[in-house]
């Protein structure tokens, strides 16, 4: 990232506002929100390749649930964050992998601008490639700054969106056990 140019950009934007960018409030506002934007936004131009490199063979099958991972994003058309939680389950087909990487993933994904419906499906679709699961389930629950604190201001309103891929999709007993499980 060229965080002098974010700073820069963000001077002319306090400009374009009427704000007088070397008065002493603002004077290094410019380049708080470059590190800002280059910490909310780090995973712009990398990969997520080898988050779930490390698996374990292990003889399971039933459902894993990850649930309550709490994000922030950043809505690509307004950028105003949009802050939610993840809920994302697997079965397992011989291999598991950690915890920790499951929410790793929610958070790759979570930091470059973004639409929700995207980033469900990246999330959802790189777990089954990665690990070639039976299924993988992501739901995922926030509220958007651009719809609550500006256009139609809409506060506590909140965006669900859900990804089913394998049994999930398919098995209809298997994708209610995820929902009652997220619910609970």
């Amino acid at each position: 990232m060229d965080l002098e140019k974010i700073s820069q950009g963000f001077r002319l934007m306090l400009e374009g506002l009427g704000e007088d960018p070397s008065r002493e409030g603002l004077q290094a506002t410019p380049e708080r929100v470059a590190r800002a934007y280059q910490e909310l936004l780090s995973s712009v131009g990398k990969s997520p390749e080898g988050i779930l490199d490390t698996q374990f063979t292990e003889v399971y099958d039933e459902m894993i649930l990850l649930k309550d991972i709490p994000f922030i994003s950043m809505c690509e058309h307004h950028f105003l964050p949009f802050i939610g939680t993840a809920h994302v389950a697997y079965i397992p087909r011989n291999k598991i992998v950690g915890l920790s990487k499951l929410a790793r993933v929610v958070d790759f994904f979570a930091r470059q601008p973004q639409v929700q419906e995207r980033m469900t499906r990246q999330i959802a679709e790189f777990i089954h490639a990665a690990i070639d699961p039976v299924g993988v389930a992501v739901v995922l629950e926030s509220s958007h700054s651009c719809m609550t604190m500006r256009g139609i201001k809409k506060p506590g309103s909140t965006m669900m969106t859900s990804q089913l891929l394998g049994a999930f999709k398919t098995n209809q007993k298997t994708r209610a056990e995820f929902m009652s499980l997220i619910r609970s």
